[in-house]
């Protein structure tokens, strides 16, 4: 009997054990900053996803603002994606993740910490593990006179501490979204203003494809073309994931 009971103790401790890693794992932080700018704090590691503040009329903060960054995530090569972050990286060391043409391009501009990841199984890092995916988009740098080859668009899914995390970048609604259903995505990060990318009316059908948890809109009301009201998107879609409508520079955990 003693037996029986000890045995149950020690599978109540055991339990209980895990239970409370698991709720102190899952302490990430992610601040939507504007347009397709996201920074993410987990595992002890500043991460900034395509950080576009310099002539980002909404831009919730200034690369002056900036003083400790770790990685820098660029999805593609446009203006509004690569933003700033070659200073980024030089005013504070951090390396910068890429497709590979992007990463010659950047080694090019001098940054000196620049790592190519590409699609596959993932890459781990000293945070966590970070899979790209695709996204269905263009990824030339500079206009259309001198056009630089950008390699492939991009979105990324981030496993920081078990909270899955998927920045879509800029894309179309693809078939391949329903891949990342099996990812059981905690936060989406998906665009929403049209034109350029998915509208609320193909951001909904990611939904569904996706499954995520929670999902933050982004890539609107930055310039005229992408105006949309995300409201839209709860009314839509607000019984298929939580939807959370962001201000620049509001965060959630």
């Amino acid at each position: 009997m003693k037996r029986i009971i000890y045995t149950f103790m020690a599978l109540f401790a055991l339990v209980f054990s895990m239970t409370n890693i698991s709720e102190g794992a899952v302490d990430v932080k992610v601040t939507w900053l504007g347009h397709a700018t996201v920074k993410i704090e987990g595992a002890g590691k500043i991460i900034y996803i395509d950080p576009f503040i310099t002539n980002n009329p909404v831009a919730a903060i200034k690369v002056g603002d900036i003083d400790k960054a770790d990685y820098v995530f660029v999805t593609h090569g446009h203006f509004d994606h690569i933003g700033d972050t070659v200073e980024i990286s030089k005013k504070t060391g951090a390396k910068v993740i890429s497709n590979g043409e992007l990463s010659e391009w950047f080694k090019i501009k001098g940054v000196e910490k620049v790592q190519t990841i590409y699609f596959g199984g993932g890459s781990v890092f000293d945070f966590g593990r970070v899979k790209m995916v695709y996204a269905l988009h263009g990824s030339t740098i500079g206009d259309a006179v001198n056009p630089i080859h950008g390699g492939v668009a991009a979105g990324f899914v981030f496993d920081i501490d078990g909270v899955k995390i998927y920045h879509a970048g800029d894309t179309g609604l693809t078939k391949e979204m329903e891949l990342l259903a099996d990812e059981k995505i905690d936060i989406a990060f998906l665009p929403v203003g049209g034109h350029f990318t998915m509208d609320i009316k193909d951001a909904v059908r990611a939904i569904e494809f996706i499954k995520p948890g929670k999902v933050i809109p982004i890539h609107y009301d930055t310039f005229p073309p992408i105006k949309t009201d995300p409201e839209l998107l709860v009314e839509l879609a607000g019984e298929k994931a939580e939807i959370i409508i962001l201000k620049p520079g509001e965060s959630i955990k």
